[in-house]
Parts: C-alpha cells; sequence; structure tokens
C-alpha cells in the first residue's frame, strides 16, 4: 500500500523510547608555575563530568544530558540539561554525532545527540551539580579516558575530543585562552594543550606570512607605529601579535 496523508498512521513504526542530548565540556586549565626564571604558565585539557544519582548508572561518573521534550529542538533540550545539571549557560554548543548503537542505554531504544564545546575556564567557574547529578567536576582529558564512564561516554568523549583538536587547527578558536595581544610562544603553547601530537617547523613564519594563514594574525603594535614586545614569559623580549578577526578558509598552523 502507497501511504498518502489519509492512509498514513504513525502506529505502523516503532519510535524511539527516547531522543537524549549529551554534552561534552572541554576547557583548558591554567597554572602559574613557581620557578626562578620566567615560563610560560603549565596548561591542561580538561573535560566536565557530573556523578550521576539516579539509575542507570548512579554514582558514575557521565557526561551532562537529559531527554528532549516534544516542545523543545534537541539543541535547546543540550542547552537546558547542561545549564540543569552543572548550572552552566550561555555556551554556544557545537552538534557532533547521533549515537545509535543498540543496547547503548539499558532503559530501552534511546537515539542520543551529542554536541560539544570547548570554554575558558571562567565560564565554567559557577558550576554546581542539581537535577540528576550529585557532583560536577572537571577532569584531565586522559584521566577522563580512563574512567568507567557511564553508557556509551567515552566513545562520545573520545570522538568529541577527535572533533575538537580538528577545530584547533582549522580556526581561531585558540583566542578563548588567550590575551587580547599574545606571544607565538603562547599560541604555540595552547594548540598543543588540545592536540598534542601537533608540531610545526618554522611556526612563526608560515603563521604570519603562508598565504592561506597570512591575515589571521598580525604584529601588535604602539600608538607610535613601533612593536609592540613582552617579557612576561621570558628574559628575553618577544614580539607580541593579535587576531585580526579574519577566519581562515584552511587549516592556519600546519
Amino acid at each position: 500500500m502507497i501511504e498518502n496523508e489519509s492512509n498514513y498512521s504513525a502506529s505502523r513504526y516503532r519510535t524511539p523510547d527516547g531522543a537524549p542530548t549529551d554534552i561534552v565540556i572541554f576547557t583548558i586549565l591554567s597554572k602559574e608555575k613557581n620557578a626562578a626564571k620566567k615560563s610560560l604558565p603549565e596548561r591542561e585539557l580538561n573535560v566536565m563530568l557530573i556523578r550521576r544519582k539516579v539509575w542507570p548508572f548512579d554514582g558514575k561518573w557521565a557526561l551532562p544530558g537529559g531527554f528532549t521534550r516534544e516542545t523543545e529542538t534537541v539543541y535547546a533540550c543540550a542547552a537546558r540539561e547542561l545549564k540543569e545539571e552543572t548550572g552552566v549557560e550561555g555556551v554556544h554548543l557545537d552538534y557532533f554525532h547521533v549515537y545509535s548503537q543498540p543496547g547503548r542505554d539499558p532503559r530501552g531504544w534511546m537515539i542520543a545527540h551529542a554536541f560539544l564545546a570547548l570554554v575558558n575556564e571562567r565560564v565554567l567557574a559557577n558550576r554546581k551539580a542539581d537535577v540528576d547529578a550529585s557532583e560536577v567536576g572537571l577532569f584531565p582529558v586522559e584521566e577522563a579516558l580512563g574512567m568507567d564512564l557511564g553508557f556509551d561516554h567515552k566513545q562520545i568523549l573520545i570522538d568529541a575530543l577527535l572533533r575538537i583538536r580538528q577545530q584547533m587547527l582549522t580556526t581561531t578558536i585558540a583566542r578563548e585562552f588567550l590575551p587580547e595581544e599574545f606571544t607565538i610562544g603562547e599560541l604555540y603553547q595552547v594548540i598543543q594543550t588540545v592536540v598534542p601530537a601537533f608540531e610545526e617547523k618554522n611556526f612563526i613564519r608560515k603563521v604570519t606570512s603562508t598565504q592561506s594563514r597570512k591575515g589571521i594574525i598580525e604584529e601588535a603594535r604602539n600608538d607610535d607605529g613601533s612593536l609592540k614586545q613582552s617579557n612576561r614569559y621570558s628574559q628575553r623580549a618577544a614580539q607580541l601579535y593579535r587576531f585580526t578577526g579574519l577566519e581562515p578558509q584552511l587549516s592556519i598552523y600546519s
């Protein structure tokens, strides 16, 4: 039978038992080194997790998230659940994948939509567990990957990590973790914090003069036109740069 407006019936089809969202929030934590010589602060990529206080996986750490209501989009659900479970709001979330592996959730057939964000640590300063969470915390990514997370959240975290590393190499997201004026060393360190395997010889030349990247950053100058320098993290003054606001079309770092 060919379906049309007059004979269609939703009862003919099995529908999922829920459409939850899962949210991966990354941040970079910085800590000044207590050293005799000036040096860059220590930086570490962290992910925010909640400890569940309801079945299933009660007592286990997991990603924040919850069920989409009939009256909202999955994006609105992700923003609401993030606020309800962690107190974090006003974050731009990027959709990155759907998870539908049979048996991924003991409550039934659940098709989950995953979102991610890489935010400055100050955005998470007032985080507070609520609703289905008894605790909320930040964990180094490598530590989180070694934990027995609820649901299929380890796989979601792995996939989100790959996506955020891609974003670090193809957008200017690094600016969220830098002052308005920064040294090339600071920029390079932020990139490596998210993408540890990143190494680029002649980084300064490539990021400032290669055709596909030229114009992304520029030298900072004083009112009289002279070049600005800083020695806040080094004994010898280093040139300061700033982002211009131009977004790249290709990788700007490699």
